[in-house]
């Protein structure tokens, strides 16, 4: 790994990606991206976008942040006052008869939380620093692996290490952050730093330090950060490894296959909370 302005670039990764422009696709079968860092550029923006209309209405008091963040089980809020909670009341029966109760949660049927989660943040340095490393990690994968292999990538870490929380988390917290697709990031430009032979001694300390923040800061989900870090080596494994001949066969095989079990995750621990 080389130094950089801002955290450090894998210049074996680039190069490759430099080395194909002339060709239809990429080192790993995506179509060249003829804009680098559209895909992450678009990721932030709608991060950043999300983040602005939790600012206006109420910030961590926003109704947003319940409808939006991911809550296995479910909590107990009051319409009439966005963010307030009801703590006392336990199941969705009793919500219904407290004061302009709503229950919310992604076992109550707000399907859509562990994917919006993943753009949904209330302090700013944590957004911050998400959102800077996407804009490190971001580019360097788009121009290797190419803008629909690398979207795929993102929201699919992103959704394992939301599946990783609806398991292990308590089910009445709150979780949010894009923190399990960077994790996917790093777990993904890890493997194609591996296996372009480049020296990933600077990568590994990043890593080695967001994961002692990880289990050792509080207030951080170290589900869907271990839960987003697994599921990008799988993927990236999927992407880097496959057989030249039939990659995209192998590749599409391979990312249904893991969109496939963390539905089965999603509706098990659905049965299991209701």
């Amino acid at each position: 790994m080389n130094d950089a302005a801002v955290g450090f670039h894998c210049p074996d990764c680039v190069a490759e990606g430099r080395r194909t422009t002339r060709q239809a696709r990429t080192a790993y079968g995506g179509l060249h991206a003829g804009s680098v860092g559209l895909v992450s550029k678009t990721l932030i923006a709608i991060n950043a976008a999300v983040w602005a209309l939790i600012m206006a209405t109420g910030g961590q008091a926003s109704a947003w942040v319940y409808r939006l963040a991911m809550i296995p089980r479910g909590v107990c809020v009051a319409t009439d006052h966005p963010g307030n909670v009801y703590p006392q009341v336990t199941s969705g029966a009793q919500c219904s008869v407290a004061p302009d109760g709503s229950w919310v949660g992604t076992a109550a049927g707000d399907w859509w939380q562990p994917l919006t989660a993943t753009f949904t943040h209330v302090e700013v340095l944590h957004i911050g620093f998400n959102m800077l490393a996407l804009w490190i990690l971001g580019p360097q994968l788009e121009m290797v692996l190419g803008r629909l292999r690398f979207t795929a990538l993102y929201l699919l870490s992103g959704l394992v290490g939301s599946a990783a929380v609806y398991w292990l988390s308590p089910g009445d917290t709150p979780t949010l952050g894009a923190s399990g697709a960077i994790f996917g990031l790093m777990a993904a430009l890890l493997v194609v730093a591996h296996k372009q032979r480049a020296d990933v001694s600077q990568l590994m300390i990043w890593i080695g330090i967001n994961a002692a923040l990880t289990f050792f800061a509080s207030g951080i989900s170290w589900q869907g950060h271990v839960g987003g870090f697994v599921g990008g080596l799988a993927l990236a494994g999927v992407l880097v490894y496959s057989p030249r001949a039939s990659r995209t066969t192998w590749q599409v095989a391979g990312f249904a296959g893991v969109t496939i079990l963390v539905a089965l995750a999603f509706a098990l621990r659905t049965a299991v909370l209701t």
